[in-house]
C-alpha cells in the first residue's frame, strides 16, 4: 500500500475529505484558510469556494448543497450561488470556539464537534443537528473533537477526542440518534502520534489517521486490535474517506501548520492530499435528510 500524491494543494490544515458518489467528486476543506475544495478525479480539476470563517466540516445534503461547520455556528451553503444560510449556533456565547469535524450519520443527522482555538482542554463538545433543524449537545467536556464513524449495522457511533489518544464507542439509536454505554476499544500507542479524523470500511474495520505520526492506521474495533498501517511522507495527516468509483480509493488530507522552517524543506508535500488503494472498499458517505 503506497501512498500517492494526487493534490499538492500545501494547504495549511487540509481536513474532512468528503467523498460524493453522485457527482464523482471528492471534498475537502482547508480549515485556516477557509476553503472548500472540489476535487474531480477523472479530469484532475479542482474547483474552490472561499469563505469568511473557519470551516471545520461539511456534510452531504440529500436535497443539494452541504451543510458546514464554521466558527460561529452550523450553516447550509448553496453550491450554486455560494450564499450560506445559518442553522444554528449553539455556543454563541464561546467566542473562542469554533466548529472542527463532522459527519451525517445512517438517520441523516449531522453531528459536528466543536474546539477552542488554542486547543483548551474540555471546552468543546459534540452536537446533533436534526432533520428538523433541532440541535443536541450529545457530550460534554471535550478538547479536540475529532473522528466520527457509524458500523455498518447502524448500531455503533464511533468518536475520538484527540488528546485522550483513544476512540469511543457508543450504541448507537438509528431511529432516534441517541447514543449510549460508553467505553473506549482502541488506545493509540505512545509514539505513534494522536489521532484525529476517522473513516469505516465494509468490513467494520476503522481507519484512523494520526497527527504527527505519518501515518494511517486499521483497527479492528471489536478486539483493539491494529491489523496494518500506511505511512506518509509528512507528520500531520489529518483525515481519510474512501472514494472512487469502486469505493476501493482511500483518499488522505495532511497539514503543513505549525511545522518548521527546516520540517518544511524535509516535507515538501505537507499540505498536500494523497490516495491509497488499500485493498478493501469502503462505505458511502450519508447525506442530510433535512
Amino acid at each position: 500500500m503506497e501512498a500517492q500524491l494526487i493534490i499538492p494543494a500545501g494547504a495549511t490544515l487540509g481536513e474532512g475529505p468528503c467523498w460524493d458518489e453522485k457527482k464523482q467528486v471528492l471534498y475537502w476543506i482547508d480549515i485556516l484558510e477557509k476553503k472548500i475544495h472540489r476535487f474531480k478525479p477523472v479530469t484532475n480539476e479542482t474547483q474552490t469556494i472561499k469563505l469568511s470563517q473557519y470551516i471545520g466540516c461539511l456534510g452531504l445534503v440529500e436535497r443539494g448543497g452541504y451543510l458546514v461547520g464554521l466558527q460561529d455556528g452550523i450553516y447550509y451553503l448553496d453550491e450554486i450561488s455560494e450564499e450560506i444560510v445559518s442553522i444554528n449556533h449553539p455556543e454563541s456565547e464561546k467566542k473562542e470556539n469554533r466548529f472542527n469535524d463532522g459527519k451525517v450519520d445512517p438517520g441523516g443527522r449531522f453531528w459536528a464537534g466543536t474546539m477552542h482555538l488554542d486547543g483548551l482542554e474540555g471546552e468543546g463538545a459534540l452536537y446533533r443537528l436534526d432533520i428538523d433543524k433541532n440541535i443536541s449537545r450529545m457530550i460534554e467536556d471535550v478538547s479536540i473533537s475529532n473522528g466520527l464513524a457509524w458500523d455498518t449495522n447502524k448500531q455503533l457511533m464511533y468518536y475520538i477526542d484527540t488528546p485522550t489518544k483513544k476512540v469511543a464507542a457508543f450504541d448507537y439509536d438509528a431511529a432516534t440518534g441517541e447514543i449510549n454505554n460508553k467505553r473506549y476499544v482502541i488506545t493509540i500507542p505512545e509514539g505513534e502520534g494522536f489521532p484525529d479524523g476517522m473513516t469505516i470500511d465494509a468490513e467494520g474495520m476503522l481507519w484512523i489517521a494520526h497527527w504527527g505520526g505519518s501515518r494511517v492506521s486499521r483497527w479492528n474495533p471489536d478486539n483493539g486490535e491494529k491489523l496494518s498501517e500506511i505511512f506518509f511522507p509528512v507528520s500531520q495527516v489529518t483525515c481519510c474517506c474512501f472514494g472512487g468509483e469502486k469505493l476501493d480509493k482511500l483518499y488522505v488530507t495532511t497539514a503543513s501548520v505549525g511545522l518548521s522552517e527546516a520540517e518544511q524543506k524535509e516535507q515538501p508535500n505537507a499540505g498536500g492530499v494523497f490516495v491509497v488503494e488499500p485493498g478493501v472498499k469502503g462505505t458511502y458517505s450519508y447525506r442530510f435528510k433535512g
